[in-house]
């Protein structure tokens, strides 16, 4: 789970999760961002041996890591939203601290002034109504037709009854 909360991370460079996940992931995303900053073959063998996800450690090595190249520590950072409605969990963003920040704001849309104008009488609209009747379904006098003949059933062939030598046979023993 961690490994691929830590997949999610580098791709997506933004993830929602409770905060437990995201306190757990945290070490492990910073410690393969330290991997990615050393350039190295073993140190990328190493990060798909944790990540498991070849095109995940490429952009590791290839995006994440270069931002990264002059901090010491602290790449992550984790953004507290408030509890789920379902279960009350604490929710959160985990997030890389370089990364461009998405803000979301809302923008008041101007609103025309109000003019003090004539009341109007409301416009009628010509409508039509129509009326449809509902009728009585009329009965069809249906002609019955003859069953077409049945096949006669196999008839089953019961076995005879034992015979009375052989029920004395039964009972001699």
């Amino acid at each position: 789970m961690l490994s691929n909360l830590a997949c999610s991370l580098i791709e997506h460079s933004r993830i929602k999760t409770t905060l437990a996940k995201a306190k757990a992931v945290k070490p492990m995303g910073e410690k393969m961002v330290t991997l990615g900053k050393k350039k190295t073959l073993h140190a990328r063998r190493t990060a798909l041996a944790v990540l498991r996800q070849a095109n995940i450690v490429k952009i590791l090595f290839d995006q994440v890591a270069p931002r990264a190249a002059t901090r010491k520590g602290g790449y992550t950072r984790i953004v507290k939203l408030g509890q789920r409605i379902s279960d009350a969990s604490e929710m959160c963003f985990i997030e890389w601290v370089d990364s461009a920040t998405e803000v979301e704001t809302a923008t008041p849309v101007a609103k025309a002034p109000k003019k003090v104008a004539e009341k109007k009488a409301p416009e009628k609209v010509a409508t039509e109504k129509k009326v449809v009747e509902k009728k009585a379904p009329e009965k069809v006098a249906t002609e019955m037709k003859p069953a077409a003949p049945r096949k006669p059933a196999a008839k089953k062939v019961a076995k005879p009854a034992s015979t009375e030598t052989e029920s004395k046979e039964k009972a001699a023993d």
